[in-house]
């Protein structure tokens, strides 16, 4: 049941996860892990390596996505992770964490169903790892597929870095004269 207490718990809890210092910022000589998770009415994903994350997205299920079958939704979750984060994964080997058992044989599969030749053509080219974790030790991917539905927008965050020498340059500008008559023109 979802009361004022638990939407105020989860706008607090988005605000944290969303901003410094608690994501990091990539590091492409060590692997990345995706953890997955899909519930009735929502997937979602985390980016991370080491433990620390780097990036989250959620998703909505549409009612045609909510009928499907828990391992096809799951499926979805790992679709959609590797879709918003290739350019992350293409590099090396990375991990990913799902609390569906049977996704973790996918590669032994034949693949019969649709859901499968999809994760597989998306898949593919990737050196990857898909690996069991138990729902309950899947906390931030599992909260973000259990996020209410308020819109069909999704919830993604990732870190940046500017550096401070670029604020300064920009403050620069402001203080000499040459330059403003060159900005105004």
């Amino acid at each position: 049941m979802w009361t004022n207490t638990t939407e105020q718990a989860f706008q607090t809890l988005k605000q944290a996860l969303t901003t410094a210092p608690v994501l990091t910022l990539p590091n492409f000589d060590k692997p990345f892990v995706l953890e997955t998770d899909a519930y009735d009415k929502g997937i979602g994903a985390v980016l991370q390596q080491d433990g620390h994350p780097i990036a989250y997205v959620s998703r909505a299920l549409g009612p045609k996505n909510q009928g499907l079958s828990t391992y096809e939704q799951e499926s979805l979750a790992i679709l959609m992770a590797v879709d918003y984060w290739k350019a992350y994964l293409q590099t090396a080997e990375f991990e990913i964490c799902t609390d569906q058992r049977s996704l973790v044989h996918l590669d032994d599969h034949r693949l019969n169903s649709y859901w499968q030749q999809k994760a597989m053509s998306k898949l593919m080219g990737l050196q990857y790892i898909i690996c069991y974790k138990k729902g309950t030790t899947n906390n931030a991917t599992d909260a973000l597929s259990r996020a209410p539905v308020h819109s069909t927008t999704d919830i993604m965050a990732i870190s940046i870095s500017q550096p401070t020498w670029l604020a300064h340059l920009q403050d620069s500008y402001q203080e000499d004269s040459a330059t403003q008559k060159l900005l105004v023109g």
